[in-house]
This record gives structure tokens, C-alpha cells and sequence, in this order.
């Protein structure tokens, strides 16, 4: 079996997550835009027979993983964030 994990972001944390992270200029604006997105990717991997599992970011521990890690909060450490979940 295949199995993807895909970052989740909560709506009413985006601002704040769009803050926190050292490649904002990458990111969608709006969470609408993400989220868009995210369901595209997430029906194509699905389509490519994986099963999803959405991993529900939480800014605090992500910054913290970061932080102990010695490393910027950019896409590289959101995704080993989300793999070692």
C-alpha cells in the first residue's frame, strides 16, 4: 500500500502560520488559494493509488521542530516535519 502524507493547515492559522515561515513569498496568499491546491494534489495522489493521511499542522510544534533542529522553517523542514509524524 502507498502512502502519502500531506500538510494540513487550518484556516484560522494561516496569517499567523504565513509568519512563522522563512519562505512566505512561495506560499498561496490566502488560505482559499492553498486549499484549492491542496485538494488538487490530494485527489491526484489518489488517483495514483495512495491513501492519504492528512497531517494537521500545529504552528507551534512545527516552530519548535525547527527551532531544535537548527533549521529555517521553509519546505525542506515543513515536509520532514510532517514525514515524521
Amino acid at each position: 500500500m502507498l502512502i502519502a502524507k500531506l500538510a494540513y493547515y487550518e484556516k484560522r492559522d494561516w496569517k499567523r502560520f504565513l509568519k512563522s515561515i522563512d519562505d512566505s513569498h512561495r506560499m498561496h496568499d490566502t488560505w482559499e488559494e492553498w486549499h484549492k491546491e491542496y485538494n488538487k494534489a490530494k485527489k491526484n495522489l489518489r488517483s495514483e493509488g495512495f491513501v492519504v493521511t492528512e497531517i494537521v499542522v500545529d504552528i507551534d510544534e512545527l516552530q519548535n521542530y525547527c527551532k531544535v533542529r537548527g533549521i529555517k522553517n521553509n519546505g525542506k523542514a515543513r515536509s520532514g516535519f510532517v514525514v515524521d509524524k
